[in-house]
This record gives structure tokens, sequence and C-alpha cells, in this order.
């Protein structure tokens, strides 16, 4: 997702998305000016193309760094040793930086977000509940079969990649080693095991994102919503967002030099293969999940047409796939919700909501690039990883944040909770999220679509009988939330 627009402190959600919406939409006179238009597009690109860590500028690293690395590799028969490794200094150090910020970054997400979801149920709202529990629900769906479609059909077209090129750590490579002596009681008894740790300040420091999970989702609970260490979280989560943000300018450089370095010794076509299956695992599962599932739910609910009333709904997944951004979506997709009658106290809450905890894209991608590295790198996957995946998949598309390619940072925390290490394949991930991105936020959005029209089936709630009461607190309460989550970071 990427970054989210300011809404004015105080303001209503409708409040907003009207003055969003005048601020955004062209007036008539640009309309019909197709020079006016040309320019306000050609200004855009130019914009994008200055803007630090922009899609725009990972792709040309990315096409640049192929450029120059194809060339070296075709016309210097032998390339010093030394050259891919010095080359490669500027991109490790990025992924060390990056890799440096996800424990803390999982950590208050998941307080954070526990905490919103306390606030937006508070009152036993049947709305939240069945709203909440629908988003879960498609969540868990779509990591499972993604993770199904991984191990039955598209982990078998991959190939690993030149042993060369895929220089592991000691320590990496240890643990490496030490998963695959496993035996399947000890997966189970690991699994169960890594729930609750011994030691909260040694899974911290170890990286034992489930034990940590698990604890930061028990102190969300138990936190008060005045408590002194939970403004804090809050200020360590603005600390993190401020050097996450950091880093995404940085990606093009990144990217560049982790691409450049190992196309000197990468195979060009084992590259190729790989990349198509990645987007071919990746997009298939997507539209598995927007044509099958989500529209299977939606007429058991509802028993109506599921494609009639998505395509009514056009300008909100249009719009997002062109913005790569569910929450910038988010006054397009409330006023399509409004123009095709869905109750205004149902999609005010289930709407916004959808932005902060329903990633179904998100979650179909996790499992999609972390069985990727391990193929393209020669690591066999047991059932216990397979297990593990699913869970912090899950986990992770929930506390997803409002950051460009925010992704790829939770990507890199799963990869390092079953032994994965980041060598140069990342590189190549990075290089092609811009474009799956797109594909992602369309779903997310689609999925809020289908949401708010089960979520008025379900609960029966309309315009007017909807008063002041739990479902009524409940749609205050994610305006609020709304509202922090829309702050500047």
């Amino acid at each position: 997702m990427a970054a989210v627009d300011t809404y004015e402190k105080g303001a209503p959600i409708e409040e907003n998305i009207t003055r969003e919406s005048s601020q955004t939409s062209p007036t008539p006179q640009h309309a019909q000016d197709g020079e006016v238009v040309k320019e306000k597009l050609g200004a855009r690109v130019l914009r994008n193309l200055k803007t630090p860590g922009s899609a725009i500028q990972i792709v040309l690293a990315a096409l640049v760094a192929v450029g120059i690395g194809l060339a070296v590799s075709f016309t210097v028969d032998d390339i010093p040793e030394a050259a891919p490794v010095v080359l490669q200094i500027p991109g490790t150090l990025w992924l060390r930086a990056l890799r440096a910020t996800v424990l803390p970054l999982i950590v208050t997400a998941i307080i954070l977000a526990v905490q919103n979801l306390k606030a937006m149920t508070k009152g036993g709202s049947k709305l939240a509940k069945w709203t909440i529990s629908y988003y879960v629900l498609t969540t868990v769906l779509a990591v499972v079969h993604s993770m199904i479609l991984m191990d039955l059909v598209w982990s078998n077209l991959m190939v690993q990649a030149d042993a060369d090129s895929l220089e592991v750590a000691e320590e990496d490579q240890e643990t490496i080693d030490e998963r695959a002596s496993q035996q399947p009681h000890d997966i189970v008894v690991t699994v169960f095991t890594s729930f609750i740790p011994q030691n909260v300040f040694q899974a911290l420091a170890e990286d034992q994102l489930l034990a940590v999970l698990v604890t930061a989702v028990v102190v969300g609970c138990l936190l008060k919503p005045n408590s002194s260490l939970l403004r804090a979280i809050k200020e360590i989560d603005r600390i993190v967002y401020v050097i996450i943000e950091f880093l995404i300018k940085l990606a093009p450089i990144g990217v560049f030099f982790l691409i450049v370095s190992n196309l000197m010794t990468l195979d060009v076509a084992t590259i190729g293969q790989n990349l198509g299956v990645l987007i071919g695992a990746s997009l298939a599962g997507m539209f598995i999940h927007l044509l099958i599932f989500l529209p299977a739910i939606f007429w058991i609910f509802t028993r109506q047409n599921p494609f009639t009333w998505w395509l009514k709904h056009a300008p909100a997944w249009i719009l997002a796939w062109g913005s790569a951004s569910s929450a910038a979506t988010l006054p397009v997709t409330m006023r399509c919700l409004d123009k095709n009658k869905v109750p205004k106290n149902v999609y005010k809450f289930t709407a916004p909501l959808g932005c902060l905890i329903n990633m179904d894209g998100t979650a179909i991608y996790f499992p999609v690039v972390v069985v990727f590295l391990a193929i393209t790198q020669g690591q066999v996957l047991n059932a216990g990883d397979y297990a593990l995946i699913v869970i912090l998949s899950v986990l992770s598309s929930i506390a997803t944040t409002p950051i460009p390619s925010s992704s790829l940072v939770l990507t890199v925390i799963i990869a390092d909770s079953v032994g994965i290490p980041m060598t140069g394949m990342y590189a190549v991930v990075v290089a092609i999220d811009w474009f799956i991105d797109r594909f992602r936020t369309a779903l997310n959005v689609s999925s809020d679509i289908f949401a708010a029209k089960i979520m008025a089936k379900v609960t029966g709630i309309t315009d007017d009988n909807l008063d002041a009461g739990e479902d009524g607190q409940a749609v205050e309460e994610v305006d609020r939330v709304m509202r922090e989550n829309q702050a500047p970071r």
C-alpha cells in the first residue's frame, strides 16, 4: 500500500471525502482541454521521477542494473572475483538496515492494531464483529489457497539459481542445515513451543517472530487506552515509520547494486524463468480469490450476482489499481457504495476498517514470495515451515502498514522466521513489487466492496435503524481510528 493522504483532524470521514474529491477531481475545463490534461500528466510523471524511492525510480534502477550486468557478463570472460562482492556492499548495507526495522515495526503495528480493534468492538457491536470476522476469514482463505497452489503447482516450475551467486552467511547456513535435519515430530513440537517464549527479551534479540507476535497481541489486549506505555509505543511507531520511509527512498540504490552485482554471475535464463513464475503465481492466486472465492462468499450471504455488484464499483477498483493505495481510493470506494444504496452507517465502518486490516492481496503475496526465495536458493521447506508461513502471513497482512512497499519489509521477517537467507534473489522481488502491488491493492478494495453489501445483509442495518447504540458507537469509533491512522507520519 502506498502512503495515505492526510485527513482533517476532527472531521468526520464523510466530510473528508467531499473535501478530498473536490481537491483531486479535475474541473470540466481541464477535462475538455486536452493540452492541459497532457501537461498535467507530463508534470505528474516528472514529479514521480524526481520523487526518491518512487516506483519509476526503482524500475529505472533495475533496468539500468540489468543492462550493465548483462553487458558485463556477456563481454567480460573473466570477471574478477572481488568485483561483484565489492559492488554488492551498498545493496547489502541497505538490506541489513531494512531488516533492522522489521522487529520494532511488527511489534508496534500488532499492539496498535489490537488496540484499534478493541476500540471498534467496544460494547459488543454486531456490525464490528461480523465485519472483523469476514476480514479475518477472507485473509486466512487467501493465505491457505495461495500456499496450496505454491506447493502443488508453482514450486515445480521454479529452478534453483546459480549457487555461485547466492552467497549465504555462515550463521544462515547453520540455520538451514539445522532445519533440514529435523524429524517430523520435532517440527510439530517446534511450531507449538514457538508460540510461547521462555524469555521475552531473548525472543526479541533472536528474532523469534511468532513468540514476539503472541507477546505483542497479549500486550495490546492488556494495555489501557490512556496508558503512558501505549503513548510511548505510538511514538516508537512514528519513529519506525520515518526510518522506513527514508530506507524506501534509498530503494533504487539498493536494488541497483544488488541486481548489478548478481547479474555478473547469475544465469539470465534462470532469472527470467523464475521471475515469470513469481509474477504468474502472484496474479493467478489473486484472480482465483477475486473471481471464485469472494463471489462464492458474496452469493452465499446475499443470493445476488457477485460479478454485477463488482462491476458496478469499477471506478473504485480501477483507481485502486492505478494508485496502488486502498487508502487513497477510500473516497471513491465509499462514493460507489453510497451510489449503489449500501447503508451509509454500514460502509462508513466497513470501508475504512478494510483499509486498515483487510489485505487479501498481500496475504496471497507473502507465501508466494517466501516460497520463491526458498526454492530459488535451494532450500527445502518442511511441513512446519509451511504452517509457520501461513500463520505469519495472516498476522503480517493484518499488520501491514500504510507505507509504500511495506510488504517488502514484512516479507524479510517471514523469510527469516523459516531460515531463508536474503541474497540477490530478494532484489528481483523488490524490482517487480511496484507492478504486483497494483493488483494486490485492487483485490483489497474489491474485498471491501463485497464486504459492505454482505454486512448490510447479515446485520439488517439501514440508515434509519442505527442510532447511538452499540453499532452507532462503532461507526463513530472507526472515524476516530481512521483519523489517527491518517495523521502525518
